[in-house]
């Protein structure tokens, strides 16, 4: 390792040499990036489960890869080996015998109905009573190894391990809707300790059913304009009315500069650095003067060495609930001052939805694709400007440009902010 592979602060440079990607839009980097920037939509009615009497009948779910019998436990680990595999056959290695460690975002694991119906069946009489006290004698007095073994939270991780020949104990975490960033942070942090030459970092989530629906919408935090699926997710306008649940999984190879020179690998990006800040207000809202995101975007540029006079394109969070749109917009302000009105930003889950744990991860993904492709993609939808937000969000049509370095932000329930700040090439 020489001073060229070394950042400003004298620690490895980290490298992204393989993406991969699945979501509602489609299977590959490919159809995905070919979706993204003709302004597609892939949120639409629900079909994996009855939706009468619910408020909100839409979603991005993930149809064309079926699982059976149906999980969101096992689609989760379909959509995780789906991008796995192809950004580690990107970066030129065997996706069987990746030999490094793997960092993977879940979604939080529970008995699903599925499981809870096979459990009552295996307890051989009739009763009415249900509750969580019912559920948990069920699970005590009828073992299940299936069942068992299906719900335990690294299950995912352990199952891709063997399948993408990871090395060491694979690492599973949740951390809301930043989990996909945060696992890329560990391994940026991995590679940067010395711990590792290379690692993959992973985003999955596929857990879009009735529960989960219901919850979230008893938070009052789903768009409810059913009549239009692909046109209900419209983040940073002003009829926006809450996000839009989604599916899909996003991967990437992360590498130190010195090892993927080395061996000869293509360069798709640079994580330049990363900011991390909690926010302890409310469990679902922000702290309401902005200054843990503040925090977060500032740590990121710092980590990065960079000013916000150097990001030329911020891949927001943008999740299209009406307080969530104004205080990233908040927080932006804070951070760039005027200059925020000029600088390009869009929202992929105004085409793909909100992917819940893998979002971070998704949107990594086309932070690079963006800067090795020169297009950004739109914020669709975008009819109705919000006076509030006064941001150039790319509206409903993809735009060209010459961009050196990202700014991605991922803002979870629970009150884990993550800013990803990534770049074209090495500086």
């Amino acid at each position: 390792m020489t001073s060229r592979d070394l950042d400003f602060q004298g620690r490895p440079m980290v490298a992204v040499t393989g993406v991969g990607v699945v979501s509602s839009l489609g299977r590959g980097v490919a159809d995905n990036w070919a979706a993204l920037t003709a302004g597609h939509s892939g949120i639409h009615r629900i079909t994996r489960f009855p939706t009468d009497n619910l408020r909100t009948t839409i979603a991005g779910t993930v149809d064309f890869m079926a699982v059976e019998p149906w999980s969101g436990i096992a689609l989760s680990y379909a959509l995780a080996e789906a991008a796995g595999t192809e950004a580690i056959a990107m970066a030129g290695l065997d996706p069987t015998a990746f030999g490094a460690p793997l960092f993977l975002a879940a979604p939080p694991i529970e008995l699903e109905w599925s499981q809870r119906l096979v459990l009552d069946k295996l307890s051989g009489e009739a009763r009415e009573e249900a509750g969580y006290d019912r559920l948990l004698e069920l699970a005590r007095t009828n073992r299940s190894a299936a069942i068992y073994d299906l719900t335990l939270f690294g299950g995912i991780s352990e199952r891709l391990a063997d399948t993408l020949g990871t090395r060491g104990l694979p690492i599973t975490l949740s951390t809301a809707c930043a989990s996909g960033a945060s696992a890329i942070q560990l391994g940026l942090e991995a590679i940067r300790r010395g711990d590792a030459e290379r690692c993959i970092a992973i985003g999955t989530d596929g857990s879009v059913g009735a529960e989960a629906l219901i919850r979230f919408s008893l938070l009052s935090a789903l768009s409810t304009q059913n009549e239009n699926p692909e046109r209900a997710s419209k983040p940073f306008s002003k009829d926006r009315d809450g996000f839009v649940m989604a599916e899909g999984a996003g991967a990437l190879v992360l590498e130190s500069l010195a090892s993927a020179r080395a061996r000869g690998a293509e360069i798709l990006g640079v994580v330049h650095g990363i900011g991390e800040q909690a926010d302890d207000f409310h469990r679902t809202r922000s702290k309401p003067d902005g200054s843990p995101i503040i925090s977060t975007i500032r740590a990121g540029l710092d980590d990065a060495g960079l000013t916000p006079a150097d990001i030329g394109y911020i891949n927001a969070h943008g999740t299209s609930t009406p307080e969530n749109d104004r205080m990233e917009y908040t927080g932006l302000a804070a951070v760039f001052g005027d200059a925020i009105a000029s600088v390009p930003i869009s929202s992929n889950k105004s085409m793909i939805g909100h992917t819940l744990t893998a979002a971070g991860a998704i949107e990594a993904v086309v932070s690079i694709l963006s800067m090795r492709n020169g297009t950004l993609p739109p914020t669709i939808n975008y009819q109705q400007p919000d006076p509030a937000i006064p941001l150039d969000v790319v509206p409903n049509t993809a735009r060209s440009a010459d961009v050196s370095a990202v700014l991605s932000n991922s803002f979870g329930f629970g009150g884990q902010n993550v800013s990803l700040v990534l770049g074209r090439e090495p500086r």
